[in-house]
């Protein structure tokens, strides 16, 4: 019993969502699989990402948002954080 598998025998191939042909990875946006020719690749702080063709089109090739939305959500629990202390420190006195 030969432990490679063999071709054809294994999972079926991932497909692009634009066009059909063999995906290479996901978008860094939606997620979605693309192939190499249906992505804009774009810096996005420490390595280099992949965003499809129809994302590029809706919000163009910066995830800038992405981080944008990240650090919203990250003030929000700061600023919850800071309510339930003002309350505590209220409640102590």
């Amino acid at each position: 019993m030969s432990s490679l598998v063999p071709v054809g025998g294994g999972a079926p191939d991932a497909r692009c969502k634009v066009c059909g042909k063999i995906a290479s990875g996901p978008c860094a946006r939606c997620r979605g699989l693309v192939c190499g020719d249906c992505c804009e690749l774009t810096e996005g702080g420490a390595t280099t990402f992949a965003i499809c063709l129809p994302c590029v089109r809706r919000g163009g090739a910066s995830i800038a948002p992405a981080w944008l939305h990240l650090l919203g959500w990250l003030g929000l629990v700061m600023l919850g954080i800071a309510a339930v202390a003002i309350v505590m420190l209220w409640l102590r006195s």
